[in-house]
C-alpha cells in the first residue's frame, strides 16, 4: 500500500486515492466537499491532552511528544489504529490528511509508521 501524507489545506487531487482526516478536529476554513475525505479516523488522533501538550511545547521537544503518541497508539488507541488498519488494507492508496503546518514534525508522520506496522509493511 502506498500511503502519502497532505495537509488538509492543499487542494484533494484524483491520485490521492482513500483520503483520511487523522486530526481529532475538523480542519479550520475547509468545508467537508473541498477536503473529499472518505473516512475521518479521529480516534487515532492524539488525545486532547497531549495534543495540548505539544502545541505548548517547543519543536525541540518532538521526540518526546512523538514517543508519547506512540505509546497512546500501542495502548489506548490500539482499537482505533487496529480497525483503520482493517479499513485501509483493501486499499492500494491512501493520503494521511492532516492540518499541522510543519510536514516534518507532525501526529500524521507518527500514525504512518504505526499504521505500516500494524499492516505487516
Amino acid at each position: 500500500m502506498d500511503i502519502r501524507l497532505k495537509r488538509a489545506y492543499d487542494a484533494a487531487a484524483p491520485d490521492d486515492g482513500f483520503r483520511v482526516l487523522v486530526d481529532r478536529l475538523w480542519p479550520r476554513g475547509v468545508s467537508k466537499e473541498r477536503a473529499a475525505i472518505d473516512l475521518w479516523a479521529k480516534d487515532t488522533a492524539p488525545s486532547p491532552p497531549l495534543r495540548t501538550a505539544w502545541h505548548q511545547a517547543p519543536p525541540t521537544e518532538w521526540s518526546a511528544y512523538a514517543d508519547r503518541y506512540r505509546d497512546e497508539l500501542a495502548h489506548e488507541a490500539a482499537p482505533a489504529l487496529a480497525a483503520l488498519a482493517d479499513t485501509l488494507r483493501p486499499q492500494p492508496v491512501v493520503t494521511l490528511v492532516y492540518a499541522a503546518h510543519d510536514p516534518v514534525h507532525n501526529h500524521a508522520v507518527v500514525l504512518t509508521q504505526a499504521l505500516r506496522a500494524a499492516l505487516g509493511d
